[in-house]
């Protein structure tokens, strides 16, 4: 027989703030290093001067990688760089 774990509300808010943590370390939107820091879509078309389309095909055909965190689409700086520079394939 397999003993029953009860999960509380604190628990679910310890688990909560756990793994919002962990999607700021990896997200790292405060940019603190230029390699690690990610831009949301609408900074991406700013700064390389595209639609919003131009962009879903950059992302439909693998030319820019990406990490979907929610609904939020985040973009490495540094791919964006390589892409600028022809060296991203």
């Amino acid at each position: 027989m397999t003993a029953i774990e009860l999960i509380t509300t604190e628990d679910l808010r310890i688990f909560k703030r756990e793994l919002l943590d962990e999607i700021k370390r990896i997200v790292q939107v405060d940019g603190s290093s230029s390699t690690n820091k990610w831009l949301k879509s609408i900074e991406v078309r700013k700064l390389l001067k595209i639609s919003p389309g131009t962009l879903q095909n950059l992302r439909i055909n693998g030319t820019l990688s990406f990490t979907k965190v929610g609904c939020i689409i985040y973009y490495k700086l540094d791919d964006i760089n390589k892409l600028l520079e022809g060296g991203l394939q």
